[in-house]
C-alpha cells in the first residue's frame, strides 16, 4: 500500500516526512521573508499592468469586443474570482512552493501532477523569454529615438535576462523591494491616464456606461469600410491573458510570514483588484476616442500609440514620455518575477529529486533557489540566441515584438489557462478524498467546476484562434504539440519512477511546508 493511500482520508502528517520545515536533509528557501505586501509585489508584477493595458487593451477593442472590450475584463474578473475561491481553499491546505504542480498532485495524482510540473515550469521558463523579447523591443525604439544609436534588439534582450539573474541571485526582499518600486510607478501613471480621460468626459472624451454590460463580453462586432471585424473569442482571450501571474502566489508560501493566511488573501487582492483596475483602464482607454470606429481603426492599424495619443492629447506629453519610460521597467520587472516562478519550480522538482537535485540547492546566505535561477537564466539566454541566430536581429518589430513575445507568451499561455482548468478539478477531488469533513458545496465542489468548465472554454479560446494568435509564424502550428510533448515527457517520467522507484515516487508534489514554530527559522 503506497503512503499516498495510507494517508487518502486526513491531513497529509508531517511525520509522514513531508513536511520539509524540520528536516535538515532539504534546503529550504527564506522563510519568513516576505508579509502580504511582497506577496502582492512578488505576484501582481506578474501579471505586468502596464504590458496587459498597452499591449492586450487595443487587441480586445480593435479585434474582439470593440465597444463591450471593457465588459470582457469584466466577465474574466468575475470567473477568476470563482476560479479563486477554490484555489485558496487548497492554498489553505497544501503550503508548497509547487503551485500547480503540488496541487495536482495532491488532487488527481502524481503522474498527471508531474506532467503539470513540467509544463509549469516550461511555461512560466517562456514567460521569460517573451517578456525579454518585449523589453527588446521597447528599448530598441526608445534608445532610436533619443539618441540616434540603433542597438539590435537581442543584445537588449540578453542585458535584461543578466541584469534578472543578478538581481534574483540575492534574498527575496530584494526582488521584493525592486518589483515593488516598478508596480507602484506603473499604477500610479495609469491611474493618472484613467483620471485625466474620465475628467474630459463629454468634452473630448466618449464615456458611456453601456460599454460595462456583461452581455457584450458574448459580442464581437462586423466588418465595416477598412476595418476588420473583431471575435468575441478574440477579445475574451486577451482579457484572461493579462492576468496570467496572479496565480503564482502559492508559490512563495515558503517564503511567506504567515503561508496560511496570506496567500489565500493575495490571491484575492489581486483578482479583485486587478480586475476593477483592468475593467476601469480599458474603459479610459475607448473612452478617450470620440468614435467608436476611431478607436478600432487605432487599434486595428497602430496599436503602439493607442494609449499615448490620448495621453499627450488630454494630459500631456510627460505622459506618454513616463509611460515610455515605465513599459521597460514594466516589462524588466515582469521577467523577473516570471524568472522568480520559473526557478522556484525548478527548485521544487529537483530537492523532489525529479530533476538534478543541485537545483534543489539555495544560497547558504541568501536562501535564494541560485542554482535554479542561473539554469533558468541560462534557458532564457539561450532561447534568444537561437531565435535571433534563426530569424534574425534586424527588425525589431517584427522578431523582438511579434516573433518572441507573442510566439512564447503563446507557448507559456496555453499550458497555464490548462492548468488552472485541470486545478479546479483537482481541488475537487482533493477535498473530496482528504478532508471530506470540510468539503464544501459551493467552495470546493460548484465553485470549481464552474472555473473548470470557463477555464475550458479560454483554452478552447485559445486553439481556435491559434493563427491569429500565432502572427502569421511557422511556430506557432507546433505550440501545442510541444506544449503537450513536455506535459507527456513529465507524465511518463512519473510512470516510470513508480515502477522503478516506489519511495521517490511517493514524494512526488508531496513536499510541503506547515512552518517552523515561532522564533524558529
Amino acid at each position: 500500500m503506497t503512503m499516498e493511500r495510507s494517508v487518502g482520508q486526513g491531513k497529509s502528517s508531517p511525520s509522514m516526512g513531508y513536511d520539509v520545515a524540520g528536516r535538515d536533509d532539504v534546503h529550504k528557501l527564506h522563510t519568513k521573508a516576505v508579509g502580504l505586501i511582497g506577496v502582492l509585489f512578488l505576484t501582481v508584477t506578474g501579471s505586468a499592468p502596464i504590458s496587459a493595458m498597452l499591449f492586450n487593451v487595443p487587441i480586445v477593442i480593435g479585434n474582439g469586443n470593440g465597444f463591450g472590450a471593457p465588459a470582457a475584463f469584466l466577465v474574466a474578473t468575475v470567473v477568476l474570482l470563482i476560479f479563486s475561491i477554490g484555489y485558496c481553499e487548497m492554498a489553505g491546505k497544501v503550503s508548497a512552493v509547487g503551485g500547480f504542480y503540488s496541487f495536482i498532485s495532491h488532487g488527481l495524482g502524481r503522474e498527471l501532477g508531474m506532467g503539470f510540473g513540467f509544463g509549469s515550469v516550461f511555461a512560466y521558463s517562456m514567460f521569460e523569454v517573451s517578456l525579454a523579447g518585449g523589453f527588446a523591443y521597447f528599448g530598441n525604439v526608445d534608445i532610436l529615438q533619443w539618441t540616434g544609436i540603433n542597438v539590435p534588439w537581442p543584445i537588449l534582450a540578453l542585458a535584461m535576462i543578466a541584469g534578472i539573474s543578478v538581481l534574483t541571485y540575492f534574498d527575496v526582499k530584494l526582488s521584493t523591494a525592486i518589483l515593488g518600486v516598478a508596480l507602484v510607478c506603473e499604477v500610479a501613471i495609469l491611474i493618472i491616464f484613467a483620471i485625466g480621460v474620465f475628467a474630459h468626459a463629454g468634452n473630448g472624451a466618449n464615456v458611456q456606461l453601456s460599454a460595462l454590460n456583461p452581455v457584450l463580453a458574448l459580442q464581437g462586432f462586423p466588418a465595416q469600410g477598412k476595418l476588420a471585424a473583431g471575435a468575441a473569442g478574440i477579445g475574451l482571450f486577451f482579457a484572461f491573458w493579462s492576468w496570467v501571474g496572479f496565480e503564482m502566489a502559492p508559490n512563495y508560501a515558503e517564503e511567506s510570514k504567515d503561508p496560511k493566511r496570506i496567500v489565500p488573501l493575495a490571491m484575492y487582492i489581486s483578482v479583485v483588484g486587478l480586475g476593477i483596475f483592468y475593467t476601469v483602464l480599458c474603459w479610459a482607454g475607448l473612452s478617450a476616442y470620440p468614435k467608436l470606429d476611431d478607436a478600432i481603426n487605432v487599434a486595428q492599424n497602430n496599436s503602439a500609440v493607442f494609449f499615448f495619443q490620448p495621453a499627450t492629447q488630454f494630459i500631456g506629453s510627460w505622459v506618454t514620455v513616463a509611460m515610455s519610460v515605465l513599459i521597460l521597467t514594466g516589462s524588466f520587472a515582469c521577467g523577473m518575477a516570471f524568472h522568480n516562478t520559473a526557478a522556484r519550480y525548478f527548485y521544487a522538482l529537483g530537492r523532489e529529486r525529479l530533476l538534478p537535485a543541485s537545483l534543489g540547492k539555495t544560497h547558504p546566505v541568501h536562501r535564494s533557489p541560485h542554482v535554479a535561477s542561473f539554469v533558468q537564466s541560462a534557458i532564457a539566454a539561450l532561447c534568444i540566441v537561437i531565435y535571433a541566430l534563426h530569424d534574425g536581429w534586424n527588425d525589431p518589430n517584427g522578431q523582438a515584438y511579434i516573433g518572441v513575445y507573442g510566439l512564447f507568451a503563446v507557448i507559456g499561455v496555453v499550458i497555464i489557462l490548462a492548468a488552472q482548468a485541470v486545478v479546479s478539478l483537482a481541488i475537487i477531488m482533493y477535498f473530496r478524498t482528504h478532508h471530506r469533513e470540510e468539503h464544501h458545496w459551493f467552495k470546493t465542489l460548484v465553485a470549481p467546476l464552474i472555473a473548470f468548465v470557463t477555464q475550458a472554454y479560454v483554452v478552447y479560446l485559445c486553439l481556435s484562434n491559434m493563427d491569429f494568435l500565432g502572427g502569421g509564424y511557422k511556430l506557432a502550428n507546433y505550440i501545442v504539440w510541444i506544449d503537450l510533448a513536455v506535459v507527456g515527457i513529465g507524465i511518463i517520467g512519473a510512470f516510470y519512477i513508480r515502477a522503478t522507484n516506489p519511495k521517490k515516487f511517493d514524494e512526488i508534489g508531496r513536499l510541503i511546508y506547515e512552518g517552523l514554530p515561532d522564533g524558529s527559522k
